[in-house]
């Protein structure tokens, strides 16, 4: 593995692109818009600039990651000498088994396909590629420069030896991979999904406000941040998508997302990507909670 594909420049694949470039990898970033690959360049950047703050890289190591990544607005021409490709677009089905298409046809043949799809299934992903045993789920937690866990998951013809390569790769990038099996949600969001949800849910029904719950979560239970600040991050559109994914795949009643998150998701209100959530954003920062309607 030399060289890296990273598809989509939003939060994760920014992110991505920092963590393989930062540990010596050749990536190509690669998004539609140059607008998104243009600010992705310049998080990268002042990511790098508050790492070289605390004296953890030094100016060297910043430039030189920045130097190993190159920014394409073309899939084919991004994906063409790629050892591995990482797709980290929207979480849309039918949006990522278009891009794997387009990535089969235009990566080398015997490069490793991977998604860091937060819940659809792998299985589903690689068939529609004529190599689904080099098609993995490659799931980074964010943020990506931060967070050391990968879920690493095994599609239902994913051979093992594309599992045994991926899994260290993701060691190689100072990360921790735990090999999952191909279930709608995987580990990660199979467990805090339907407990944000539950938020939501306990949110709706007046039992506390915004600010109260999330306080209960982090102060009774430790939690680093509560449920409801945390779907802000994630984006509430993002969270909508994996519920409906956890309640077709598995048929329980306990997945259905409740009517706020979809009404907040129909609003435009998704959190810290749109300035409003569960809490007001200003400039990436919590502000005031939102609407009157939230607080009891």
């Amino acid at each position: 593995m030399k060289k890296i594909a990273v598809i989509g420049a939003g939060t994760m694949g920014n992110g991505i692109a920092h963590v393989f470039a930062q540990s010596g990898y050749e990536v190509s970033l690669i998004d539609i818009s140059e607008s998104a690959l243009e600010k992705a360049m310049s998080t990268i950047k002042k990511n790098l600039d508050r790492l070289l703050q605390k004296e953890r890289i030094t100016e060297d190591d910043k430039n030189n990651t920045v130097n190993r990544i190159e920014i394409f607005t073309s899939i084919k021409k991004g994906v063409k000498d790629a050892d591995l490709v990482v797709e980290a677009a929207t979480e849309n089905e039918e949006l990522k088994l278009k891009i794997f298409k387009d990535i089969d046809e235009e990566a080398k043949v015997d490069a490793i396909l991977a998604t860091n799809t937060s819940s659809i299934s792998i299985t589903k992903i690689a068939a529609v590629t004529k190599r689904p045993e080099k098609v993995i789920g490659m799931h980074f937690m964010n943020p990506v420069p931060i967070m050391k866990l990968v879920e690493i998951i095994r599609g239902y013809k994913t051979s093992d030896e594309v599992t045994n390569i991926i899994m260290e790769t993701s060691k190689s990038l100072g990360k921790v991979p735990v090999e999952v099996n191909d279930v709608p949600g995987f580990v990660a969001n199979r467990i805090l999904m339907p407990m944000i949800n539950e938020a939501i849910i306990t949110l709706n029904r007046g039992v506390a406000g915004v600010e109260g719950i999330d306080t209960v979560m982090k102060l009774g239970l430790a939690h680093p941040m509560g449920p409801l600040q945390l779907a802000d991050f994630i984006g509430l559109d993002v969270c909508l998508a994996i519920m409906d994914v956890l309640y077709d795949g598995l048929g329980e009643a306990k997945y259905a997302a409740c009517p706020l998150l979809k009404t907040m998701v129909d609003a435009g209100n998704l959190g810290v990507k749109s300035g409003e959530g569960f809490y007001s954003w200003g400039h990436g920062t919590r502000d005031l909670i939102v609407a009157d309607r939230f607080k009891k």
